[in-house]
């Protein structure tokens, strides 16, 4: 089973993640971890306008937060996040309706010597919310799992000094993953790149390969009946059994600095896309099942799509995403089968993209959100507004009508009915 053309999502998508959320349908309702209810930055019963009134859309609150880009998750009236003060980072709950406080628990996460924060410190990764627990990896590789309701800290994990984790050059930034009873993220450590805890414990359920880490989140996937748990890691993509870490393929996908930072995308039938800057690029690779194993081949690469920190989005056959590292970025389009470009335009500074039902929010560096259609045709613009500053580099987070986005000062949420 794979996906239905155009915006549709197909059944095994959708049973994917029920898989990953234990066995238990996901809905729109919540954006509970990173890349939303199904890990791929959709929300496909969204209620948006397609016009703004004159200044942007409605704002309902704003608040001042504190330094770090880990994007919003959003469960039942609550939002969940993170942020840095002083030597301390802080995890904290959110009145979705008031922008008040809920809780904060903090804990000591100093800078290591040798780790690059000039573009900021950090925290990078998006918390997970399941069953009650909030699950956040902190820049300076610190996890916790905490109660969603009150913020009492349930259990813990330093993975440098308990696992020797090698971090990345800007400090941790993989957003964790749920399977089954294991959260699940790239360690990085001899031994131990890959490492997957009870849920509800702690408890190390298995740790496995010698992979150097990324900044990359990992997704979940099915091919052939066979779930993959992919990681876009420094030097290659690669497929684990998420049931014991055994390692089902690799494929390589270098760049200078081994900087892969942006979640690889899955279509359904049998292609995956990445994409990199840094003289890195875009490929795509088909998945083939034999008897005895999976292969990875290369399908086509290309640097004509070069996305650095931001996401790829997918809308039916093609790949639209900010192309640049350095300089100037272009809004791209990318038929998925082939690699040819469909289009190249201006306009945009480097953003991030979230599927709103057909249209698409499109939330650039400069803080400037833009609602417009995308088609392998071109770019339609709809409406666009100034709502943030500071290096808006978080992709925001879609509820129903709601948007809640944040820079590194402010916490906002928006009425996009």
């Amino acid at each position: 089973m794979g996906l239905i053309s155009g915006n549709g999502l197909g059944l095994t998508a959708i049973l994917l993640t029920a898989v990953t959320y234990g066995e238990k349908l996901p809905t729109d309702t919540d954006w509970p971890q990173w890349g939303g209810p199904r890990r791929d930055f959709r929300v496909l019963g969204a209620n948006v306008a397609s016009t703004w009134p004159q200044g942007g859309p409605r704002q309902l609150w704003r608040r001042a937060l504190g330094e770090g880009y880990s994007s919003i998750a959003v469960v039942g009236k609550s939002l969940f996040t993170m942020y840095r003060k002083g030597d301390e980072e802080v995890v904290t709950s959110v009145d979705a309706v008031t922008g008040k406080s809920l809780w904060e628990y903090r804990y000591g996460a100093h800078i290591p010597a040798g780790m690059d924060m000039q573009n900021g410190p950090g925290p990078h990764a998006t918390p997970l919310v399941l069953q009650g627990r909030v699950y956040s990896a902190g820049a300076t590789g610190k996890l916790h799992c905490l109660d969603a309701r009150s913020g009492k800290l349930l259990w813990s994990h330093d993975l440098v000094s308990e696992y020797r984790a090698a971090l990345p050059q800007y400090g941790y930034s993989s957003s964790p993953i749920a399977y089954r009873n294991t959260i699940i993220l790239p360690v990085g450590a001899k031994g131990a790149a890959i490492m997957a805890f009870d849920a509800a414990t702690g408890v190390v359920v298995w740790a496995r390969h010698d992979f150097p880490i990324s900044n990359s989140s990992p997704v979940l996937i099915e091919s052939g009946g066979v779930r993959h748990l992919v990681f876009f890691l420094a030097k290659q993509l690669v497929g684990v059994n998420p049931d014991r870490g055994d390692l089902l393929w690799s494929f390589p996908h270098t760049t200078q600095w081994d900087l892969n930072i942006a979640t690889a995308i899955w279509d359904g039938n049998g292609i995956l896309f990445c994409s990199s800057g840094y003289d890195g690029g875009s490929r795509a690779v088909t998945l083939q099942r034999t008897e005895q194993q999976v292969t990875a081949k290369e399908l086509w690469a290309n640097r004509r799509l070069r996305i650095h920190f931001t996401n790829a989005l997918r809308i039916g056959e093609y790949i639209y995403g900010s192309s640049g590292d350095f300089g100037s970025a272009f809004l791209t389009a990318v038929h998925l089968k082939t690699g040819k470009v469909a289009w190249q335009t201006r306009g945009f500074g480097k953003a991030n993209l979230i599927d709103a039902g057909g249209k698409v929010l499109l939330l650039d560096e400069d803080g400037v959100l833009s609602l417009v259609n995308l088609s392998p045709q071109g770019v339609t613009v709809l409406a666009k507004a100034p709502v943030l500053h500071n290096n808006a580099w978080s992709i925001p987070s879609l509820v129903g009508s709601t948007l809640y986005l944040r820079d590194r000062r402010d916490l906002v949420a928006l009425d996009l009915r």
